[in-house]
């Protein structure tokens, strides 16, 4: 198995190939922004790449994964949908959560807000209703879509591996069809760049018995789709950008405790590395030594050092990956020095 960290500009995306029975298989986690797909100059990103790549090889998308509606997540695969006239023709299944279907679930009103519409050669994420096809329509019609919520609890055996879905649950999927605005950043849209702190203040600081961790309070984030992916005996965590106590609590229902920690090859942490959404006792129930960052760190503030420091503090020889060259941005001499066993380095293939 290879999975593929794409650089993704602020957002996520990840292409995992394998084999199944010696018949080739992918998976795409996200698309990132629309830039990651294509920029509006013409310049082909990482995604673009992808694509082109399991075409020229004969291949499918068998699983394309929609974590939520935030754009640095789904901007790249509409802009690919919009572009694209024979993309459907290569993705196989769909998971994605339609405000559409949430409403059906919860018998109430639909939010106006959540539609989407595939519209020919647009480069924008949400366009006006009536100038293409809704995209549970262009779903449902490429017969790439079944309708179903993926929602915490659930496990899926597909192609040889197991997932187990951690977020979102019924409160987040709810919040999403309640309150969600289209375009609408929420808690850290604000939040400066923290990397000229140290990682010893940090850790001092949060040792504090006055510290109180604060959570993400993003309503897309919250109905984010985060799993475990189970590949024979090796297991791989993606978290897109879910809350902690929501994953907290999925992880419970699969019976893993700080007692009984989930093994995992890697833990793609969450938003981007936001200090909103990997709390300590998120981390406590999570046995690995590699860590994922997906930015580029022009927006947001993100990633947080202060969620490194928090990784490094319940870890001492954490491994952090970037797909970005960030480690000489954000860690200072005076970090290595006071913490000699973790590392840290860009990398974009597992």
């Amino acid at each position: 198995m290879k999975i593929k960290f794409l650089q993704a500009f602020n957002g996520d995306s990840f292409w995992i190939s394998f084999l199944e029975n010696d018949k080739p298989r992918n998976i795409i986690i996200d698309g990132g922004t629309g830039d990651t797909y294509k920029s509006t100059s013409n310049v082909k990103g990482d995604f673009h790449k992808v694509i082109e790549k399991i075409r020229e090889d004969k291949q499918f998308i068998d699983l394309l994964v929609l974590t939520h509606f935030d754009d640095d997540h789904i901007g790249g695969t509409l802009r690919w949908l919009n572009k694209d006239k024979d993309a459907s023709k290569i993705i196989k299944k769909v998971w994605f959560n339609s405000g559409k279907e949430i409403a059906k679930k919860f018998e109430g009103d639909e939010n106006k807000d959540l539609d989407i519409t595939i519209v020919d050669g647009a480069d924008d994420f949400h366009t006006s209703p009536g100038q293409g096809i809704k995209f549970e329509k262009y779903l449902r019609d490429n017969n790439l879509w079944e309708g179903k919520i993926i929602e915490q609890g659930s496990e899926y055996r597909l192609f040889g591996l197991n997932f187990k879905i951690l977020s979102p649950n019924y409160q987040k999927l709810d919040n999403l069809l309640k309150l969600y605005e289209k375009q609408k950043d929420y808690f850290t849209s604000g939040d400066d760049y923290d990397f000229q702190t140290s990682l010893k203040d940090f850790i001092e600081e949060e040792k504090r018995p006055s510290f109180k961790f604060e959570e993400d309070k993003s309503v897309p984030n919250g109905s984010s789709i985060a799993f475990i992916m189970e590949c024979e005996d090796q297991s791989y965590l993606f978290l897109g950008d879910a809350h902690p106590s929501v994953v907290i609590e999925g992880l419970t229902k699969f019976s893993y405790t700080k007692d009984n920690p989930l093994n995992v090859f890697f833990m793609k942490v969450s938003h981007h590395g936001s200090k909103y959404n990997t709390s300590k006792e998120l981390l406590e129930i999570i046995n690995t030594d590699r860590y994922l960052i997906s930015s580029n760190a022009t927006k947001h503030g993100l990633p947080n050092k202060r969620t490194l420091a928090r990784i490094i503090n319940n870890n001492p020889n954490a491994f952090i990956f970037f797909n970005y060259d960030l480690k000489d941005t954000i860690f200072s001499d005076q970090d290595w020095k006071d913490y000699l066993s973790f590392r840290s380095k860009m990398q974009n293939e597992f």
